[in-house]
């Protein structure tokens, strides 16, 4: 059984995963694990060297040439793809349109997956993504589904990418391309995003960040020693 608590929060995209994340991370004191990062990153490689996500050998080479580390620095947490800080550049339009298609190959998330049970193997950690609860960590004690209205979530993308200065991405895009990962990203062969049976649902729609945050520790706190 396992000793140390691990928080899976899986959900669609845009919905806020990383922002509760982070936040219960640091509240509780655990270690905060952004894998959807790693799969932005690897996309940004991919990008930069041209690596056709369809062609096997190509993809295999490709990663063994990818180290990715994450550090904090002002109780955030960055992650670095070769050394190189990249947490701004995984965040842009042409890594979003492109991470669906690369994160649902099969190499590539089997080597995530690899990378990521090793992160959570000893310490308390909070980890989002897509398909934490139902194959990176299937013993978590503690799961969470996020989930949102499209248009709200669109919104909330569209206003993170104008304060970073993304004045040329219009709303309709944003719109357009979580529509996109969301059938996607529910409809892959490997890992879909799904529910997993004991993951409760956090429909975040209407709720602020605080009332989020105070929802995710309630489940929390069931799981932790008196």
């Amino acid at each position: 059984m396992r000793k140390n608590l691990v928080v899976a929060i899986d959900g669609y995209s845009s919905c806020g995963k990383s922002t509760l994340a982070k936040a219960l991370a640091k509240k509780l004191g655990f270690i905060y694990i952004d894998s959807g990062a790693m799969y932005r990153a690897v996309t940004l490689y991919f990008l930069r060297n041209q690596i056709d996500v369809n062609d096997a050998r190509a993809v295999k080479d490709a990663l063994d040439h990818i180290e990715l580390n994450f550090h904090s620095r002002d109780y955030e947490s960055h992650i670095t793809l070769n050394g190189e800080e990249v947490s701004e550049e995984i965040r842009q339009m042409p890594v979003s349109e492109n991470v669906s298609e690369v994160s649902a190959n099969k190499q590539v998330r089997h080597e995530m997956v690899k990378q990521q049970q090793r992160m959570g193997k000893s310490k308390n950690i909070v980890m989002d993504g897509r398909d934490i609860g139902t194959t990176v960590f299937e013993d978590a004690q503690v799961k969470l589904f996020m989930t949102a209205d499209p248009k709200i979530r669109a919104e909330r993308r569209f206003k993170e990418l104008q304060s970073k200065g993304d004045n040329l991405t219009t709303l309709e895009e944003v719109f357009e391309n979580i529509a996109h990962r969301d059938y996607a990203d529910t409809t892959r062969l490997e890992s879909p995003l799904t529910r997993a049976e004991d993951a409760i649902v956090l429909d975040n729609t209407d709720l602020t960040p605080a009332e989020q945050l105070e929802f995710a520790l309630r489940q929390v706190h069931r799981h932790m020693p008196v």
